[in-house]
């Protein structure tokens, strides 16, 4: 797969751990730091060091792993152990893990000294084609994701599916889930080849096409105030039920399972508001719902996932904002939705 240019950044694909030494050692940086968790400590960071042969000196920095570890909290912890270690604004940061890591670390970095430089090494599929591609830093605050953050580009972005042989089919799922609503907002034929692929070992091409939509959007407008807000369908909802799993399920949703929660009520408002067929309607619940099992949405109280919505941060005025689709393939923007109107989305999504 051919090199992505992204907003003066590479994201390389082939080889990209033997380009991430190239990187490093080109770099004159004063002192490499790699952040992980403690997943990425075991099964990843092994074949990142093999690459060095052993003659990089890398200091380590471990958090917890999970969206509860993505608060100020775990931040001071992280820029404790960079001053402990000494670093200076020469320094990297490399992340090396999911979601998580990839959005603390450059929030992280982006504000330590006034920023030092990082890389993204994502990890899992999800953070491959969304949290690691376009800039967008951030941690969680009162339960409400992403809500303080930074919009900044890291140095370099390296995709190995090397990665994937350790991870759950649960988590590969969650990657798809972005993946599905890259074709549907964007690019109806590569929603077709979703469709027709077995998506529990999604192709390298499928990936680097994802990764392709993204990077095009963000270049486009890489401060979300226009059409990067297409990337949004299925997040106003989604976001809403996985911060109340997290709160209150034993199990929590990952965050491609509610997202795509998210796009089957965001497509019926779709057909409600924008003119989506109910043909396309039919379709995008039909593969939905084959690949996801169905949440329980009995026992939760769609006022209290309303009043969640509300704090989203992409509103404005207090109005609830959406991004809705009028074919598989295309959207708009900046559609006011209303509390009787999300609830009875909801309701479509718990009576399917």
């Amino acid at each position: 797969m051919q090199t992505i240019h992204s907003d003066n950044y590479p994201i390389f694909f082939e080889n990209s751990l033997a380009e991430l030494k190239k990187f490093v050692d080109a770099g004159n940086y004063s002192r490499s730091f790699i952040l992980t968790d403690e997943h990425t400590s075991v099964h990843c960071l092994p074949l990142v060091q093999a690459v060095f042969d052993g003659h990089e000196n890398f200091d380590i920095i471990e958090v917890s792993s999970g969206e509860e570890s993505k608060t100020i909290d775990f931040c001071i912890g992280i820029w404790k152990m960079l001053i402990d270690f000494e670093a200076d604004r020469k320094a990297l940061l490399i992340n090396l893990g999911g979601g998580v890591i990839t959005d603390m670390g450059g929030f992280a970095a982006s504000t330590f000294k006034r920023g030092i430089d990082f890389v993204h090494v994502p990890t899992t599929l999800l953070s491959q084609v969304d949290a690691s591609v376009g800039g967008k830093t951030g941690i969680d605050m009162d339960n409400i994701k992403n809500i303080i953050g930074t919009f900044t580009q890291p140095k370099a972005v390296f995709i190995s599916d090397d990665f994937f042989k350790t991870l759950p089919e649960r988590q590969i799922l969650s990657g798809i889930g972005e993946m599905l609503k890259h074709g549907l907002i964007m690019d109806a034929a590569y929603w077709e080849a979703l469709k027709n692929s077995d998506l529990s070992k999604p192709s390298a091409a499928l990936i680097h096409r994802s990764v392709e939509i993204k990077n095009e959007v963000v270049i486009e407008d890489p401060t979300e105030k226009s059409i990067r807000k297409a990337l949004n369908f299925g997040h106003t909802i989604g976001h809403a039920v996985e911060t109340n799993s997290l709160i209150n399920d034993k199990h929590p949703l990952t965050h491609g399972e509610a997202i795509a929660l998210g796009m089957i009520c965001e497509a019926y408002l779709s057909h409600k508001k924008t003119g989506l067929s109910s043909a396309d309607l039919d379709e995008i619940v039909t593969v939905i719902s084959k690949l996801y099992p169905k949440y329980n949405l009995a026992e939760t109280n769609f006022d209290t996932l309303c009043a969640i919505m509300l704090k989203d941060k992409k509103n404005q005025n207090g109005n609830i904002n959406c991004t809705l689709l009028t074919n598989i393939g295309q959207c708009v923007l900046d559609n006011i939705c209303t509390n009787d109107e999300l609830c009875e989305s909801l309701s479509f999504y718990a009576n399917l």
